[in-house]
């Protein structure tokens, strides 16, 4: 919960927008006056960071003076150290299961927020050298079932950490419209913004529900609404700062598995939630929930799909946001792995390669091979000169391949001018060029990403052409095409 509040467009936190503070603020005041700044939307998540403080254990009924040390504590690890900082922060102890921290098992509470400087916490106030912060104790509820909200949104097992949300977001909400000293917004009888609104049933007017976040949904309750005048699960936001418009991440290129189960979550953030979903090109066999962007299936047949997935929220207008990636589905079996040139070290002579005559040989020791005895020796003549060499080679649809090489290249020519050159292409496509300037001793092997022709039977191919002095030497060697 505390990740998603502020992501998503979710419009609980929109709730405590409508309250404002500040000097413009005078004491009795039952509205917000023109010039008084509003609270701000905790735009991009409200959580900051998490501590797990092991240094010592915690007491078994800690007091409020032991645990607002703990949130001091807290400030000085993330380095809120001034009163600044503290101003628009808050610390949430949240205690493990089997302890009591003051005393709620028997207390007649769930949990409660205050701040270090309330003379009335247990055990006193806290001494802060770095201004006032507030802090809540949050035990662990669920120890305590159903009177501290367990399934009191959702039945069986989805509802265990119902109360746990529920409570967190009530102290949450009370924290930001009466942070510090206790006393902000309050009703005439004393009663804070979601105390008014505490346990409402679900389906009830303000009643508890569960509210979409970015990063899911949780069950939270009502606070009090000034402008409904009545007990509110969500509102719009005050005061400009919202969560701007939607937006959807891209989860990058995916890889599946013909016949084999799929799915992938997308994620969308800012906009007004809840979000329609949409997928074009999808794999055969997969589609997408409208509701809640998962796509899922098995997908039917191999290939490289190009997806583009949009997600609109319900502002008025609609706000959308669309992006696009590749799906590859391979076969079963290892379709996507070895090798797939032949005799790709010439080791077999010229098997398997077309090329001029002459190219492919024991050329030793005059241009050694990378390994073994043979190599493919293309120009070298010194005098108006063309040499080809090429393979043909299928690359399974759906797969990633790599064209790789040794290449060795030495010369007679001088300075930073290409006369000499060779093309390296797959397909129709021109995956590299080397001349005369590349030259150097020793072979370098090369390494180029030809995935975007899976599916398709292509020429993998080497073209050495010479101008009419001084040779160049353009020697291949150990070649491949691997998938992966």
């Amino acid at each position: 919960m505390f990740k998603g509040l502020g992501t998503g467009g979710e419009l609980f936190s929109g709730m405590m927008t409508q309250y404002c503070d500040g000097p413009g603020v005078a004491s009795g005041a039952t509205s917000c006056s023109a010039s008084s700044a509003h609270v701000g939307y905790p735009t991009g998540g409200a959580l900051s960071g998490v501590w797990y403080d092991n240094s010592a254990a915690e007491p078994g009924t800690a007091n409020g003076h032991q645990l607002g040390v703990e949130a001091l504590n807290a400030a000085a690890h993330f380095g809120n150290t001034s009163a600044a900082a503290n101003r628009y922060a808050q610390y949430v102890i949240l205690s493990p299961t089997g302890l009591d921290p003051d005393g709620y098992k028997t207390g007649g509470f769930c949990a409660w927020h205050d701040y270090n400087g309330d003379t009335t916490l247990s055990g006193g106030a806290v001494s802060s050298p770095y201004g006032d912060f507030a802090f809540t104790n949050m035990p662990y509820v669920m120890d305590q079932g159903s009177s501290c909200g367990q399934n009191f949104v959702n039945s069986g097992s989805a509802g265990t950490l119902d109360g746990y949300t529920i409570v967190e977001g009530h102290e949450y909400s009370e924290t930001i419209t009466d942070q510090n000293p206790a006393g902000g917004w309050t009703a005439t009888s004393g009663q804070e913004n979601a105390d008014e609104c505490a346990w409402v049933s679900p389906g009830s007017q303000g009643g508890a529900g569960n509210v979409a976040m970015g990063n899911g949904s949780y069950p939270e309750q009502g606070s009090w609404s000034n402008d409904t005048n009545r007990c509110d699960l969500t509102h719009p936001i005050i005061g400009g700062g919202g969560p701007g418009p939607v937006s959807l991440s891209n989860p990058g290129n995916q890889s599946s598995t013909v016949n084999t189960a799929a799915s992938l979550q997308l994620n969308a953030s800012g906009g007004t939630s809840p979000y329609s979903w949409s997928a074009s090109g999808l794999p055969t066999g997969l589609s997408i929930n409208a509701s809640s962007g998962l796509i899922s299936g098995t997908p039917s047949a191999t290939g490289s799909f190009s997806v583009t997935a949009t997600v609109r929220d319900s502002s008025s207008p609609v706000g959308s946001a669309s992006t696009s990636f590749t799906w590859a589905v391979t076969p079963t079996g290892g379709g996507c792995s070895g090798q797939k040139l032949a005799n790709p070290g010439f080791e077999s002579g010229s098997a398997s390669w077309s090329a001029t005559a002459g190219v492919i040989g024991q050329n030793g020791p005059s241009e050694p091979a990378h390994s073994g005895t043979w190599n493919a020796w293309l120009d070298g003549y010194g005098s108006s000169h063309t040499d080809t060499l090429s393979q043909s080679v299928s690359i399974p649809a759906g797969c990633r391949a790599t064209l790789s090489f040794w290449l060795h290249i030495d010369t007679a020519e001088t300075g930073s001018t290409a006369y000499d050159k060779l093309t390296v292409k797959a397909g129709s496509t021109t995956v590299a060029t080397f001349s005369n300037v590349n030259a150097a001793s020793g072979y370098v092997q090369k390494s180029y990403d030809v995935s975007a022709l899976a599916g398709q039977t292509v020429s993998v191919g080497f073209t050495g052409v010479e101008d009419g002095s001084l040779q160049t030497s353009f020697v291949i060697d150990d070649a491949a095409v691997t998938l992966g």
